[in-house]
């Protein structure tokens, strides 16, 4: 089976999903803010479920908002599903997530029109806050769908701004009547950028992706003494403020001696009351650890929460501490990874097998069918930025890649675990 797909229409189609929510960085680059379950993510998701019912395709939405569609298709059978999120950051480029949901629309449009009948149907989704900007964790649909979190639990999420879940998703008209747990699919591929600069740096086409790091993260508040800038000897404060930049500078060191792939971030934080001529009397904070063996997570996990407790201390503050999401690392199919290898060297694209930095819904897939990723490479290595770029050439040949992966997909028989 030999399918090309349209490059064109893909890259009209991520051009104006990007519209929604089109913000300007400071470079003037063009980027997209549709941040989960609001106004702007509302109206791209309306954009998109118009794209898949005017090529016939039957949509399902779930409780949690999840979107997906499927062939028709006689059989029966589960599909080989794609897919990806189209929520993003607050400052967002025009490619992550939207390229796994549009290529996986691409790949279904080309197969319908060039009138082939496969063994068993294509399907494509897109999971509700895959980023985990506003509503933690992060991967919150594709969890809900694979059973990882209960509807209800998911429902009653607040917000960093506040608001609800529930309320949040009855606001934009998505939510939805389908079961979840979802069924789970014959297979998941899911194209994504890379977000990293390796692929362009190794001057490589596309990345098979073997699996996707561990991902911690905390939510941590200290709480001091508010009080005069001025009139107050730094030895009698509690300045949750300076205890934060030093646990910033410790946490690098931490991750400097564990070395690579081992990362930490401090990504969020609010000073109250952020005065210019105040002490704060607290100071909130997220910390982002990852790594691909777990193991070496928990250490550092646990080296960090020492850490935070000990700096407190020192600086007479209380502590808080709150698990926002917490997924052990995932090793990807071999046998899809291989059809991933075998589908971009007979296209003629150079490949190497890669882990993902980042965390994916196809991760949570992972759990209930044979997975893998496809990357295509991020210019200069920038993502989760409106500078985010992918060469045309390269979406194009990600997509086809896609393409053809489900085309074989759909044909294998998959016997036991590997």
């Amino acid at each position: 089976m030999n399918v090309t797909i349209n490059g064109e229409r893909l890259l009209q189609r991520l051009d104006e999903l990007a519209e929604i929510g089109a913000i300007v960085g400071p470079a003037g680059d063009r980027g997209s803010a549709r941040l989960a379950l609001t106004a702007e993510d509302g109206l791209g998701r309306d954009l998109v479920v118009k794209w898949m019912h005017d090529l016939g395709l039957e949509v399902s939405i779930d409780g949690v908002g999840n979107v997906i569609a499927a062939m028709p298709h006689a059989s029966g059978l589960p599909p080989v599903m794609t897919g990806s999120h189209i929520d993003t950051v607050a400052t967002g480029g025009r490619f992550d997530g939207n390229l796994g949901v549009l290529a996986g629309l691409e790949v279904i449009e080309s197969v319908m029109s060039a009138g082939l009948d496969l063994p068993r149907p294509l399907a494509v989704g897109f999971f509700t806050d895959e980023e985990g900007a506003r509503f933690a964790p992060d991967m919150l649909g594709s969890l809900v769908y694979v059973g990882g979190m209960t509807v209800e639990e998911a429902l009653d999420i607040r917000a960093v701004d506040g608001a609800r879940f529930g309320d949040e998703l009855e606001a934009i008209g998505y939510a939805g009547g389908a079961p979840c747990p979802g069924p789970a699919p014959h297979a998941f591929i899911e194209l994504h950028i890379e977000q990293g600069p390796v692929l362009e740096a190794e001057d490589i086409q596309i990345g098979a992706v073997t699996g996707v790091q561990g991902i911690s993260w905390t939510k941590v508040t200290l709480r001091g003494q508010s009080n005069h800038a001025g009139t107050t000897p730094m030895s009698m404060r509690k300045d949750p403020a300076a205890a934060l930049f030093e646990i910033g500078a410790e946490l690098h060191r931490i991750v400097d001696r564990v070395g690579a792939p081992q990362v930490g971030t401090i990504g969020r934080v609010e000073l109250i009351p952020n005065l210019v001529n105040v002490v704060p009397a607290s100071a909130t904070f997220t910390v982002d650890v990852r790594n691909t063996n777990d193991e070496t997570l928990v250490s550092v996990e646990r080296e960090v929460d020492e850490l935070i407790h000990q700096v407190a201390d020192h600086h007479g503050l209380s502590v808080e501490t709150e698990t926002l999401a917490r997924f052990a690392p995932v090793l990807f199919d071999d046998r899809v990874v291989e059809i991933v290898e075998r589908s971009a060297t007979v296209r003629g694209r150079s490949v190497r097998r890669m882990p993902s930095g980042a965390g994916h819904d196809a991760q949570m897939m992972a759990r209930v069918c044979p997975s893998a990723m496809v990357f295509t490479p991020s210019v200069r290595g920038v993502s989760h930025n409106p500078a985010e770029l992918t060469d045309e050439d390269d979406l194009v040949a990600g997509c086809q890649v896609l393409c053809d992966v489900m085309l074989e997909l759909s044909a294998t028989t998959f016997e036991g675990a590997k």
